[in-house]
């Protein structure tokens, strides 16, 4: 039997952004644990506890470089991103995809097939969308990259509005769907 997961305490933060208002969990170190949306908080907490047991989340300003930095990439300056220290916890998989995640540049996208194919995974492609589902850390851990083999913006965690606004926001023209008519 696995050993229980100790209680974490986080500290929760809100910044306001062009495409709503999102939560920032960080840890005593001021690292960032997660990102989410005010609108998709209980998914969000759904999934700390998923990776890190009982959590409790207390009121606490994130530091004053992890809020300047996510200001500055909603501004425009997408490299800012790299400037964020994060950490998360999952499965060997799931963290082999979040790390892998960062280094599809902005501006670019990526199937889920290709990501699978290179972490050495050809078949994987339904495991990498589910880790990628699972990614607790919005934006930072750019989840928003991965689309479908047609180019389709398939999920995104906090909403299709929001893929499309932060692809389109790094450069990425998105296809709008088709509409059949009768």
């Amino acid at each position: 039997m696995a050993a229980a997961k100790t209680p974490c305490t986080f500290n929760l933060d809100r910044l306001t952004t062009p495409i709503g208002t999102a939560l920032l969990v960080t840890d005593d170190d001021g690292v960032l644990r997660a990102l989410d949306w005010d609108d998709y908080e209980g998914r969000m907490l759904d999934l700390l506890r998923l990776h890190y047991g009982q959590v409790t989340l207390q009121d606490g300003r994130a530091p004053a470089a992890l809020r300047k930095a996510l200001g500055d990439y909603f501004k425009g300056d997408l490299g800012r991103l790299d400037d964020i220290q994060w950490r998360v916890a999952g499965t060997p998989f799931q963290q082999k995809v979040w790390h892998a995640l960062p280094k599809i540049l902005a501006g670019t996208t990526m199937s889920y097939g290709a990501l699978a194919a290179k972490l050495k995974a050809p078949n994987a492609m339904r495991a990498v969308g589910h880790a990628n589902g699972s990614n607790p850390i919005s934006v930072v851990v750019p989840c928003h990259r991965l689309i479908g083999a047609n180019g389709s913006l398939v999920k995104y965690g906090g909403g299709l509005e929001r893929k499309r606004w932060l692809l389109r926001h790094e450069g990425v023209e998105v296809l709008e769907p088709r509409v059949l008519r009768a």
